[in-house]
């Protein structure tokens, strides 16, 4: 069995549907109405020890549901969820003491004790051993870079250094399994790479599994092998990064770099486009093969370099989104 198995998990709510007007409201206090809405169908994945996995798709696509189901917050209503040989939903004062959990938009943290004292407080209602404790806060300090404002309020704290102090928190309990939702939300560049890097470390040292739930696609090229796309409560797609480009992406870019000044001959299926004398861009679909058209070009004309262009991930996903026809 995989370390996290989930089987066929349905969720459904009944939400409150009211007419409009006074008249409506008052009618709605005694006969009340609902409809229900599928917030996941029949949804089924498995994954390993020491994966980290992007699980994303767009509002209201019942990714969010699926993660409070995954981490216990809710049950449901038929299928299965065992998460390191537990039921998170049944077992949940067990389960939560081996998970972790970031939320980009709100802090486990309080806002007005310096962050080492939030740190404290967590060990306590962990139970963290003393030698767990003091091993972890000094590796995640040197790590994330906290040693500067571990000692100051979090309410004077810039996002990244929020951001970091959180991750660390969520970690102090060395839990098996982390749940990362927009981890990286409103950080700058540097403050970004900073938490990806220690993401990717922490995951290579500690095999921690991780789930990511992000609108952020850099979070998950960087650090992620593996993503599950969801949308309307369905999964659509679960597989790598590369595989999403294969299956949906429809078209790729060469571009190239002539040593003179050339015109080149049509290409059965090939988009030309000139951009100068010397360069030109090469477009064609996944259907053709991109060593034809390389052995062709150089054994035709003098080259002087050559760069392969994949479709853009955060275009295809978005396209996924909106099921337009990726290109």
């Amino acid at each position: 069995m995989s370390f996290i198995e989930v089987k066929n998990i349905k969720k459904t709510y009944h939400v409150s549907k009211r007419r409009s007007g006074i008249p409506g409201m008052i009618a709605n206090l005694f006969v009340p109405k609902y409809e229900k809405r599928e917030a996941v169908k029949d949804i089924s994945f498995s994954i390993e020890k020491g994966e980290m996995v992007g699980f994303i798709g767009p509002n209201g696509a019942g990714k969010s549901t699926t993660i409070k189901m995954l981490s216990g917050i809710l049950y449901p209503d038929s299928g299965e969820i065992i998460c390191s040989g537990a039921v998170p939903y049944k077992q949940r004062k067990n389960y939560v003491g081996r998970i972790g959990v970031v939320f980009g938009q709100k802090s486990q943290l309080q806002w007005d004790l310096p962050v080492k004292d939030s740190f404290e407080l967590l060990k306590a209602i962990y139970r963290i051993p003393d030698d767990t404790y003091r091993k972890n806060l000094d590796r995640f300090t040197e790590m994330l870079d906290m040693s500067g404002f571990i000692d100051q309020p979090v309410r004077q704290l810039s996002l990244g250094q929020r951001m970091r102090s959180d991750i660390a928190a969520a970690l102090l309990h060395s839990p098996e399994i982390v749940f990362f939702d927009e981890p990286t939300i409103g950080v700058d560049v540097l403050g970004k790479e900073a938490i990806r890097s220690f993401i990717r470390e922490l995951n290579a040292e500690d095999n921690v599994t991780m789930i990511f739930t992000t609108h952020d696609m850099q979070d998950i090229e960087k650090t992620c092998n593996r993503v599950i796309i969801i949308d309307e409560g369905s999964k659509v797609y679960d597989g790598t990064l590369m595989g999403v480009r294969e299956k949906y992406g429809s078209s790729r870019k060469l571009e190239v770099e002539f040593m003179t000044d050339t015109v080149t001959e049509p290409i059965e299926g090939v988009e030309t486009v000139d951009t100068d004398p010397r360069h030109k861009s090469f477009i064609f679909g996944k259907e053709i093969h991109i060593n034809d058209i390389m052995a062709e070009l150089l054994q035709k004309y003098s080259v002087r370099d050559i760069n392969i262009t994949e479709s853009d991930i955060e275009s295809i996903i978005r396209k996924i989104y909106s099921k337009e026809e990726t290109v």
